[in-house]
């Protein structure tokens, strides 16, 4: 079988070491993976805080 048996010309040929979809994040993730970061920490220092705080008294 050769190559021209299996030739789809709707499919766009890729270009080699471009980047796929499939190895790059989508942005949703990005910008959520940010937000839980960023959450996590206020919540740490305001934890942290109430700690200090009350260690005080």
């Amino acid at each position: 079988m050769s190559d021209s048996e299996h030739y789809d010309p709707l499919t766009p040929r890729r270009r080699e070491g471009a980047d796929t979809q499939e190895r790059r994040m989508p942005r949703g993730v990005v910008i959520r993976l940010i937000a839980y970061l960023v959450a996590g920490h206020v919540i740490a220092a305001f934890l942290f805080l109430l700690f200090s705080v009350a260690g005080k008294g």
